[in-house]
């Protein structure tokens, strides 16, 4: 029987600087998905991988007085080398200068929708942005400035390759409003349905050779001209499945009737959710089947940007506080909608609430009284934790499907907290039946009070273990440690002691 296929994706970043924490929010979030996903038995591909061919990166390397490809290969090293501190599990990763199925697939898409009759050239003047790689209207700027970026766009006059995105208009309109090209959440929707109701122009997809200082893909059939950077990165999603090639990759994961999902910031939906279906569509090929918005972190009210100078090192923050402790606190406190103050205290303090206050307590509580009073052995009948039918295995047996739910719904704080409610009953159940009064009275002579103890005792180990299993997606590492605690070596649990310690301690 064929298995289900998940496609995750996020975007590409620029490299113009070293990574920063809204990134890494994305990353862990796909990454949650795709774990989750593999978890409940589908095939699973996660993309990531970094954008190279933009100004911004030539202009950043200019400013340091670095080659440009030297300058792009370290911060792009930078990018992938975030798969260790953040226990990130992704496929494949594509860095769009350097990697050869990339610029072969961007040609592909040029020369496909060439053929479709919606490429053609004209004199343009207009106001760009390099922080955005986009041109504006001056009705679209906030006081003469890029409300994205607080800049004021330069005024460019060139002659472009234009694509027909006004064509599009109304198939897009239709597609997501019937929830064929699915985006969530609905305001997001509601505000790409809004911007196809004001009307979509046409948009200029290439560059100059000169003002991009070379660098770049250049237009198939003219060099002069080099392809747009949005245009090139959007790509990055069907060219690192070898769209062109022949590869079987690429019909295994963008055809058929799998899942294909974008994960995306909210600053760059308008490229996602209008530009890039409206390509695929020229070209032939499927569409997304899913654009998932995640709105910004900010320190002190202001956006988490490399541009902006506000920026925290996610790399730095593992080595201070540990993975389990910044992947927690991105899942369990981001909302799904609205921004999102980060403060290094709020980490410590979710991280020893939850972690060690939390996850560890518990378990430690549970494999303590196993050793104390059955003497680390598997209570007797204790497999019978999972069907004993009080709050806590109905719980247990919940908690998976509160999570699918919340998942399939980019929920990931609502899933996290679904996960956490194992523990919470947990803690009340020990409060409830007070397993060492039960032990006493087992000692005085009562049987039917080892019974009960024996019934208690499992059905915690069973809930230890059921959030070890569904902790995996979010805390790979953290539920690894659980996993382990609560599995019998010879018929005996490991020796108990605390599992995350308090980082502000005592």
């Amino acid at each position: 029987m064929t298995r289900p296929r998940y496609y995750v994706t996020t975007t590409i970043p620029y490299v113009n600087a070293r990574p920063h924490l809204g990134f890494a929010l994305e990353l862990v979030q796909a990454d949650v998905l795709a774990r989750h996903r593999r978890g409940r038995g589908d095939e699973v591909r996660f993309l990531s991988g970094t954008d190279d061919n933009s100004l911004k990166n030539v202009l950043a390397a200019e400013a340091e007085g670095t080659d440009v490809q030297s300058f792009v290969d370290r911060n792009a090293d930078a990018f992938a080398a975030l798969r260790e501190p953040l226990a990130l599990s992704f496929d494949d990763f594509v860095r769009t200068s350097r990697d050869p199925r990339h610029r072969a697939g961007v040609e592909e898409l040029w020369r496909r929708c060439e053929a479709s009759g919606d490429l053609y050239r004209k004199h343009y003047e207009g106001l760009y942005c390099v922080g955005c790689e986009q041109f504006y209207t001056p009705a679209e700027l906030v006081d003469g400035r890029c409300a994205e970026h607080g800049t004021e766009p330069r005024a460019v006059a060139e002659e472009n390759w234009f694509f027909r995105l006004s064509r599009y208009a109304d198939t897009l309109r239709e597609l997501i409003a019937d929830g064929r090209l699915r985006i969530e959440p609905a305001a997001r929707r509601n505000e790409v349905l809004g911007l196809i109701d004001g009307g979509l122009h046409d948009f200029s997809i290439s560059r100059s050779h000169t003002r991009a200082r070379g660098w770049g893909i250049p237009v198939p059939g003219d060099p002069e001209q080099v392809v747009y950077v949005w245009w090139d990165a959007l790509g990055n999603y069907v060219t690192s499945l070898g769209l062109g090639s022949g590869a079987p990759e690429f019909e295994r994961w963008w055809g058929g009737d799998g899942q294909r999902v974008h994960l995306v910031g909210k600053g760059v939906l308008r490229f996602h959710a209008v530009y890039w279906p409206a390509m695929l569509l020229s070209a032939g090929l499927p569409l997304p089947t899913d654009v998932l918005v995640h709105d910004y972190l900010t320190v002190d009210g202001r956006k988490i940007s490399k541009s902006a100078g506000t920026t925290v090192d996610p790399t730095g923050l593992v080595a201070a506080y540990g993975t389990d402790a910044v992947r927690w606190w991105l899942l369990r406190e981001v909302p799904r909608v609205g921004d999102a103050d980060f403060t290094a205290d709020r980490l410590v303090a979710r991280a020893d609430a939850d972690l060690a206050g939390g996850f560890g307590n518990l378990v430690n509580r549970v494999v303590t009284m196993v050793h104390r009073f059955r003497d680390g052995r598997e209570p007797a009948g204790g497999a019978g934790g999972a069907t004993a039918g009080g709050r806590l295995s109905e719980v247990c047996r919940r908690a998976p499907g509160l999570v699918d739910a919340a998942l399939a719904g980019h929920d990931f704080r609502r899933a996290a907290a679904a996960v956490w409610t194992v523990v919470e009953e947990a803690n009340r159940t020990i409060d409830e039946t007070r397993p060492w009064e039960l032990a006493r009275a087992e000692r005085a002579g009562d049987p039917a009070a080892g019974a009960r103890l024996d019934t208690a005792l499992g059905e915690l180990l069973h809930a230890c273990r059921t959030l070890g299993r569904e902790l995996a997606p979010f805390l790979p590492d953290a539920a690894a440690l659980i996993a382990g605690r609560c599995t019998a070596v010879d018929g005996l649990l490991p020796a108990p002691g605390p599992l995350f310690p308090r980082i502000a301690g005592d």
